[in-house]
């Protein structure tokens, strides 16, 4: 019999001959861990969805994915759960001139910044110190508008761990005071994103967590080391290259800075891939003369990434898997991570210099020791920006001694508190008559702890005004403030014949006045007031058609605005509207009484590239007390009676409906969105100024016209009918 012993050591022989032949096989069946590896280019980054699409035919699954720039972006959207569909649609939607946009979605801007669009104001926003020195902004554009996109870019919303999306994710970017690689592995997708491709000196270096920074391609732009370190045991490596600049071109301080970008970038590179080992897959679109900066083309750059993949089909076709692996795979990268919705303990907002945490934090939806909501905290994140104040606007979720806190970082503007803005406005009739407006605006912003701003206009041309007024929130939510302002305005008033200006009324004004009104968030205003002054109307040019005049003016006044258009010049979607209300009186001087209200409303409805906008203006009196000659109601010109002379129609009754189609021709590089359309016009002016030869009874018209949406605001060249005969052709550059 054999001993007990040994009938052990015959057990435990048999266990581990079975251990090791299970290792064996297992080591023999075991996939090998594939990471992806994007580097930064651009615009030419758009060749790594064609890499990915080909990924995706070859069954070849990703098990994490590191990206720089606009691999990071690539990479972070896929990493998230964008399908390959989904990025080809996404791309085809960007455009330079929409990453040149330097506002926040309109939507979700402050009412005192869309206000501003009521004016002819356009253009960068410059910064003045309190010693009148001009500041900028740290990049040619500040990344908000790329902001905008990254957000639909990711399928994920809110501070995560990049372990736990649908793949594992890391992003890099720069520091620029250490002038180091910061790898992301967790934070806010968008945030991180846009810090990873902060071109400098053209976007903005972004701020997270304290630290300043810039593009991840001036020091690993080909993150091959941060993949490994992420247990890859097999690289696909996506370098696009970054070609240096030619001679010609170095001909300016951007195309300096580029080629430094570009030799600093090719350097880390060369690191990169000599890292590579012989069971690694590169990778290299052949892109040839295709720009970096080239994001009106994106579309094109990705056969061009199919086909360099296509070409390394031997080698990833031996780390495809079976059909029935692959769907389970891919069934888990289209699955984004579900968003945190636990409570948070505690709101904090990070330490700001000027702007008061608890204006802002009287702004938030999002309340301590209730449910997270992604989608209220999205807009809680959007309004804030919207205020006009920050730079950037991002949060985190922390763990602090068994506590929550969401800890928000605003980053206040650089280039604030104080700020300048320029607008510039022409009108033509081709044949003649025509017309500028040139102003600048100075505006001081949280003059005190309730956000009081002081604001000065300055216009001159066919309207020439100075302006001011000082803004008092009264508390910290703003449901109240208090508003002083005063202002001198010169204004001419036209007079015309059978379409012919036979006269011009130079009408001055000089006005104080104090409202108490509210600000209903971002969605509008309403205001009460008084006013008190002088007008002085007096013959110009031409026959005395209408009496001149010096008078006392006083009266109370009232009005209501609403705001919620997704653009003030060629809106494709949202609503408008304004009430006003001018109560001449006795009672606080007026040498003539009469009550004068206006009113107009604005809508609009897309599908795809056309627009529908609704459009209607009204105006009165109340009572049988006639408006004086200086205070009449003017009308007429482009897409206001179509037809007729800007200004052509003047009396005391207002009545005017349009419906206006515009179709969205094409994107125009730089210059912007490019329109064509038509208008459907009928409208009235009843007891006329100038009663021989004015237009009578009910007016219809229509337009014809082309527009650009420009960075210096809208140009529109049209063509005007009235059913009368009257034509008229228009140039403009600002809203008619």
């Amino acid at each position: 019999m054999p001993s007990l012993i040994a009938v052990r050591r015959t057990r435990l022989l048999a266990f581990a001959f079975l251990i090791a032949a299970a290792t064996m096989a297992t080591t023999a069946t075991a996939r090998p861990k594939v990471c992806l590896v994007l580097s930064g280019g651009g615009a030419r980054g758009a060749a790594h969805i064609g890499v990915l699409k080909v990924l995706e035919e070859l069954r070849v699954p990703i098990d994490c994915i590191a990206g720089t720039s606009m691999g990071s972006l690539v990479g972070g959207g896929y990493a998230s759960g964008m399908s390959v569909a989904e990025m080809e649609k996404f791309v085809g939607q960007i455009s330079t001139r929409a990453l040149f946009d330097e506002k926040p979605p309109r939507q979700d801007q402050a009412i005192r910044r869309k206000l501003d669009d009521r004016s002819i104001l356009y253009g960068v926003e410059l910064g003045l110190d309190d010693s009148l020195e001009i500041t900028l902004p740290k990049g040619i554009v500040s990344g908000v508008e790329l902001e905008t996109y990254l957000r639909r870019l990711s399928k994920v919303h809110g501070y995560h761990k990049f372990d736990a999306l649908a793949i594992p994710y890391r992003a890099v970017a720069t520091d620029l005071v250490t002038g180091t690689p910061v790898v992301f592995s967790e934070g806010e997708l968008p945030n991180v994103m846009r810090a990873s491709m902060s071109v400098p000196g053209a976007i903005a270096p972004a701020e997270v967590g304290g630290q300043l920074l810039v593009d991840g391609g001036l020091t690993n732009n080909l993150p091959v080391e941060v993949a490994r370190s992420m247990g890859a045991e097999i690289i696909i490596a996506v370098n696009l290259g970054t070609p240096l600049l030619k001679r010609s071109e170095l001909k300016s301080l951007i195309g300096v800075t580029e080629q430094m970008v570009n030799i600093l970038t090719e350097q880390n590179v060369r690191a990169s891939l000599a890292s590579l080992r012989p069971t690694d897959v590169l990778i290299e679109p052949e892109l040839g003369e295709f720009s970096a900066a080239d994001f009106d083309d994106l579309p094109k750059a990705i056969p061009i990434g199919e086909a360099a993949a296509r070409k390394m089909a031997p080698k990833l076709a031996a780390l495809s898997v079976s059909p029935e692996a692959y769907a389970a795979w891919h069934e888990r990268q289209s699955n984004a991570i579900a968003a945190d919705t636990a409570p948070v303990d505690e709101i904090r907002f990070r330490p700001m210099r000027r702007v008061n945490a608890d204006t802002m934090a009287d702004m938030l939806e999002t309340q301590a020791r209730q449910p997270i909501n992604q989608d209220t905290l999205d807009r809680d994140v959007r309004r804030l920006f919207g205020t006009g104040d920050f730079e950037h606007v991002n949060y985190r979720i922390l763990e602090e001694s068994g506590k929550r806190v969401l800890d928000i970082d605003a980053v206040e503007k650089s280039w604030g508190p104080n700020y300048l803005r320029f607008g510039l406005g022409l009108g033509s009739d081709l044949e003649g008559e025509s017309f500028f407006n040139l102003a600048v605006s100075y505006r001081r912003t949280w003059i005190n702890s309730l956000g009081a701003e002081w604001r000065t206009d300055a216009q001159i041309g066919r309207t020439s005004r100075f302006a001011t007024e000082f803004y008092q929130p009264l508390e910290t939510r703003r449901y109240l403030f208090v508003s002083p302002r005063g202002e001198f305005e010169r204004q001419n008033l036209d007079l015309f014949q059978n379409g012919q200006r036979i006269a011009r009324y130079d009408v001055r004004r000089a006005r104080a006045a104090l409202d108490l009104g509210t600000d209903l968030t971002k969605y509008g205003e309403a205001r009460i007031g008084m006013i008190a002054g002088a007008v002085d109307a007096s013959v110009d040019t031409g026959p005395a058609l209408a009496p001149s005049e010096r008078a006392r003016e006083g009266a109370f006044t009232a009005q209501a605005i609403l705001d919620e258009l997704d653009s003030p010049n060629f809106p494709r979607a949202g609503i408008s509207g304004s009430a006003h209300l001018f109560a001449s009186t006795k009672v606080l001087g007026a040498e003539n009484e009469y009550t004068k209200w206006d009113a107009d409303w604005l809508s609009a409805y897309s599908l795809g590239p056309h627009t529908l906008q609704l459009g209607a203006k009204f105006g009165g009196t109340f009572g049988d007390r006639p408006l004086p000659a200086y205070d009449n109601f003017e009308w007429g010109g482009f897409l206001q009676q179509s037809g007729y002379p800007t200004g052509a129609l003047v009396g005391q009754r207002l009545t005017f409906g349009r419906a206006v189609y515009t179709y969205r021709i094409a994107q125009v590089k730089v210059l912007g969105s490019l329109y064509g359309g038509f208008s459907l016009e009928a409208g009235r002016m009843d007891k006329p100024l100038v009663v021989d030869g004015s237009p009578t009874g009910t007016l219809y018209s229509i337009a014809a016209f082309f527009g650009i949406d420009s960075l210096l605001g809208p140009v529109y060249l049209g063509y005007g009918w009235a059913a009368d005969g009257n034509r008229s052709a228009y140039l403009y550059l600002g809203r008619p």
